[in-house]
């Protein structure tokens, strides 16, 4: 959908309504395209580094072998 300025100003809150909907809409000043509408999609958060820390715990006999491979070790 396109439209120009004077008519966006108008308009706007129906062109916002259809930007939400997943439809692109630009906007005309003079006959060239100015601004375009789009829905912004959420960002992604990256995890930061050490926000897990505590939640992780090791038992203190992890890097022993386990009972079904110890006749294996010996």
């Amino acid at each position: 959908m396109q439209g120009n300025l004077t008519e966006a100003s108008q308009d706007l809150v129906q062109l916002v309504e259809a930007a939400l909907h997943g439809e692109e809409i630009l906007i005309l000043k003079e006959g060239k395209p100015v601004v375009k509408l789009t829905l912004v999609e959420p960002a992604q958060h990256r995890p930061q580094f050490g926000s897990a820390k505590g939640l992780i715990t090791i038992s203190d006999d992890f890097d022993e072998p386990l009972e079904e491979m110890r006749e294996y070790m010996e």
